[in-house]
């Protein structure tokens, strides 16, 4: 048997490849009347608070953006910009090459996945249509749950959607927003995603100081799944 019944994974920078803002946020901004450099400096301080949906919704959300940078936009400027918004973020992401591949073998030992993320609204609106979407039990966001990692809720909501307890399920992540400690915090098993890319990724609250088990691929967590520890006798 497996050793764990479920395998919980963080979406940016674990099944995707190091994250970098690319240059269509720039288009944006200048398209709405805004700093471009300015948007990104209100994008990086309120990363937490946007992704626990604090600010309303997708359209609310960039209109306050661009207002902080500089903008005044008209609503139907908005609106039409939220097609290029959802695919800027689209084309930042880039899935690891052995994402469908370990997730596919993952559910073909009969352990269930999900991905918790803590995210925008953007990513809700294409993840489910990305090659992984289909092969996730439960997809877990931020902004939906109004709460981000490493609060309790968003663990224990993953696993409430799977079916399974917290001590059933290894977690997978990069370590951005402490999600490692979090994880153990709650009765996970934690494992640190250490792909080499990773060291130009994006990211906010990196959990340093952890210091559990790493992997380098999304490959390697096969073997965390199939080795069953001894029990003491």
């Amino acid at each position: 048997m497996p050793a764990y019944r479920a395998v919980v994974f963080d979406f940016f920078g674990t099944l995707t490849r190091s994250v970098q803002r690319g240059p269509q946020h720039a288009d944006i901004a200048r398209a709405l009347g805004a700093d471009p450099d300015a948007m990104v400096g209100v994008l990086d301080r309120t990363f937490r608070a946007r992704a626990c949906g604090s600010y309303g919704s997708a359209e609310a959300t960039l209109r306050w953006v661009i207002e902080q940078a500089g903008g005044d936009p008209r609503t139907n400027a908005i609106q039409a910009a939220m097609p290029a918004r959802i695919d800027a973020l689209r084309a930042d992401t880039q899935l690891r090459p052995d994402a469908v591949t370990a997730l596919s073998a993952i559910r073909s030992r009969g352990v269930r996945t999900a991905v918790v993320s803590d995210c925008t609204h953007e990513l809700p609106a294409f993840l489910p249509g990305l090659p992984v979407g289909p092969l996730l039990d439960a997809q877990i966001y931020s902004v939906e749950l109004g709460v981000c990692k490493p609060d309790p809720e968003i663990y224990v909501a993953a696993c409430d959607r799977l079916g399974v307890s917290p001590a059933d399920c290894l977690y997978v992540g990069d370590g951005g927003s402490h999600e490692l400690t979090g994880a153990a915090a709650v009765g996970m098993t934690p494992v640190r995603l250490a792909a080499p890319d990773l060291a130009n990724h994006l990211v906010f609250d990196a959990d340093n100081n952890f210091a559990g088990r790493t992997v380098r691929s999304l490959t390697e967590v096969l073997a965390l799944i199939d080795h069953v520890p001894v029990m003491a006798g």
